[in-house]
């Protein structure tokens, strides 16, 4: 009578072992998970390679900016270039920060304008250019993810720049 028992418990795991009725769920299960973080990091990304372009249109409208209201004398000694830091710093801060729901994951460490008188045989002897650099630190928002698979780096530092020739007041 011992062996009933065993054998009723052995064919139930057979039953058990060919039913299909749960697989779709099993699939589910193992399959949500790993589509959710590719999904996370695509839009992490996209959202992340948004922010570069807009410090590039920052950094871009910056250097216009300078290029409109310096005089274009200022080759000559009248006027120097750093006294715009301030004004390229906040537009290329106010550009890329803007009205952003969720951090960007990018900071901006420096601005720097930088002037240039180029010489050669144009209307005026001499033509100022200006440089607008910024440097950006660029936090990875699955970095901590990422250091799973081995990627150890969670943040670069790069630096983005624009010039524009001096047309002046």
């Amino acid at each position: 009578m011992a062996m009933a028992p065993l054998s009723h418990i052995a064919q139930r795991l057979r039953r058990f072992g060919r039913d299909e009725s749960g697989a779709a769920l099993v699939e589910l299960a193992i399959v949500l998970p790993i589509t959710c973080l590719v999904f996370a990091v695509i839009v992490e990304g996209g959202r992340m390679l948004w922010s570069y372009q807009s410090a590039i249109a920052g950094v871009r409208d910056a250097a216009r900016y300078v290029a409109r209201i310096a005089p274009n004398d200022i080759c000559d000694g009248t006027a120097a270039i750093g006294s715009y830091t301030a004004a390229v710093e906040d537009i290329v801060r106010n550009t890329i920060d803007g009205q952003a729901l969720f951090p960007t994951g990018i900071t901006i460490a420096s601005v720097t304008p930088t002037l240039r008188c180029v010489s050669g045989s144009y209307r005026i002897d001499t033509v100022p250019v200006v440089r607008v650099s910024a440097t950006l630190n660029i936090t990875f928002p699955f970095a901590d993810l990422l250091a799973f698979g081995g990627h150890t780096q969670s943040a670069i530092t790069t630096s983005i720049a624009d010039e524009h020739r001096i047309f002046g007041t």
